[in-house]
């Protein structure tokens, strides 16, 4: 072989390793750029039904690219590429549903499974799957195998199956069943799922109510961070036929998951902000001067502070479990826990709460621990209404949820609350809040937990309105709306409308 022709075999040959190297770093660039693209644009993962969709579909068609120009390494290099620039991409982004794994507790489980978990499944398996399809197609072309006879139909096949299959599971919508009398709808009533507008963002609600001219009562519910669609359904029913029934999923909770963003604009103030306007909102829409606010825990106190902005806008408050200082419940708390925790000589429990070091604390699943005792510190039987619970997990089965609520259901209970509680620590309604120009009406449960239920009964002897009831539901603990529905809808006909509904 002449000089020439070996230096123009040479040349051949580090061309075609130039060519081969562009091609692996093209093939592991498509997931790079997925990943970092993805993250700029869903940090938290997929949050709506489009977001998940886009998520299969990208991750089956890079991998397919991926695979063919890489080959069958793909399968392995493709979706550790995406993971590791999603996850560089998404720095600095407040998300205790994806900070960290904590599989050591329930809570950490959940919230793994629905965000990382979730997020994994449905973009990184298509992509391997993809992958091993292209790189099945490359190696077939290479062996001289032509289009189509190159495709592996069938697992292409049970690709597309499995993706138009998930696409039907996450596009599922919600809806919530109409208001029936003698088995027909009735005309007068309301039974809708409304997105809301809010200086907050876009926000859900449903509302339910047998005739429009009712009063609204509009419920805000505990946590921060809890949706409670599901146990309204189930425990208030009854009250439809009062009332024109508003259940709402706050700012970054359950269906306003994706409001929740941009998180520094998540203040208590702009919560409260929230409140006054969905009020003015469904006073305008069901043509009425005044409502009803009903408070329950973490709803409870921006209840207060939005009555105490705007009584104009109420007829009265009622509140249900009633916080008044968080920061003293949390350390009367922590006290007790100790002391149940030497009496019972749970020595690895004292070693965890002093770790965690007296409220407030800095780690979520410190009061994720706290809450899980609550039970044990000041046991009672709930009523066998409550105690045979509600469909699916943390009422999680109900209708009004799509399939991607109920995902966004834990996650916004770990991601809205570990923004929002920590800004109450300071807070104490018995300075902040003395004053409320509105009837007010105080559900305590007898079983409430007495670091919660003294510092009520304190706020509501110093309170000045024009009326101050405390009722006592011997039956229940923090929930008494729901633990004795019956009696909370009796009381609200015969006791709030009456006293305070301005008669025609």
């Amino acid at each position: 072989m002449s000089l020439l022709t070996r230096r123009q075999t040479v040349d051949r040959g580090a061309s075609r390793s130039r060519s081969q190297s562009l091609t692996t770093f093209t093939g592991f660039a498509l997931p790079a750029v997925t990943g970092a693209l993805l993250a700029l644009t869903m940090p938290r993962g997929p949050v709506t039904a489009t977001d998940a969709i886009l998520s299969m579909l990208l991750g089956a068609v890079v991998g397919v690219a991926s695979g063919w120009l890489v080959g069958r390494w793909a399968m392995l290099g493709a979706p550790v590429v995406f993971a590791v620039c999603f996850e560089l991409g998404r720095i600095g982004i407040e998300a205790p549903s994806l900070d960290g794994i904590h599989l050591g507790s329930s809570l950490g489980i959940v919230l793994f499974i629905a965000g990382r978990g979730f997020h994994g499944l449905i973009t990184l398996v298509p992509m391997i799957w993809g992958a091993a399809i292209g790189s099945t197609m490359v190696r077939r072309v290479a062996a001289g195998e032509s289009w189509p006879r190159s495709v592996p139909w069938f697992s292409t096949t049970l690709l597309v199956v499995a993706l138009a299959a998930s696409i039907a599971l996450v596009a599922q919508t919600a809806r919530t069943d109409p208001i029936l009398r003698d088995g027909r709808p009735v005309e007068s009533g309301v039974a809708e799922i409304i997105d809301v507008e809010l200086k907050g963002g876009r926000q859900w609600v449903v509302a339910r109510g047998h005739d429009t001219t009712n009063p609204i009562l509009l419920y805000l519910t505990g946590g921060p961070g809890n949706s409670d669609l599901g146990y309204s359904r189930t425990f208030l029913d009854d009250l439809e036929e009062d009332f024109t029934l508003v259940t709402w999923d706050q700012r970054g909770v359950g269906k306003s998951y994706g409001a929740i963003d941009p998180l520094p604009t998540l203040t208590l103030d702009s919560a409260v902000a929230d409140v006054v306007e969905l009020t003015e909102v469904l006073a305008d829409r069901f043509s009425q001067e005044k409502i009803y606010l009903f408070g329950n825990s973490w709803g409870s106190i921006i209840g207060v502070l939005a009555v105490e902005r705007r009584p104009d806008l109420y007829h009265a408050y009622i509140g249900a479990g009633q916080m008044v200082d968080p920061l003293a419940t949390d350390r009367i708390l922590y006290e007790q826990m100790l002391r149940y925790a030497a009496d019972n000589g749970d020595d690895e429990l004292i070693q965890q709460l002093q770790g965690y070091g007296e409220p407030p604390y800095e780690d979520l699943y410190a009061y994720m621990t706290v809450i899980e005792h609550y039970g044990r510190l000041e046991p009672y039987q709930e009523t066998d209404e409550f105690a045979a619970g509600v469909p699916g997990i943390q009422g999680t089965g109900v209708s009004e949820y799509s399939f991607m609520d109920r995902l966004n259901v834990f996650r916004g209970l770990a991601d809205m609350g570990g923004h929002l509680y920590p800004q109450v620590q300071g807070l104490d309604l018995r300075a902040e809040a003395p004053i409320l120009g509105v009837p007010v009406y105080l559900i305590r449960g007898e079983h409430e937990l007495s670091a919660r239920s003294g510092l009520a009964d304190e706020y509501a002897a110093l309170l000045q309105a024009p009326s101050v009831r405390v009722e006592t539901f011997e039956g229940s603990g923090h929930v008494p709306h729901f633990e004795e529905a019956a009696r909370f809808h009796r009381y609200l006909v015969e006791v709030v409308l009456a006293e305070t509904l301005p008669q025609p």
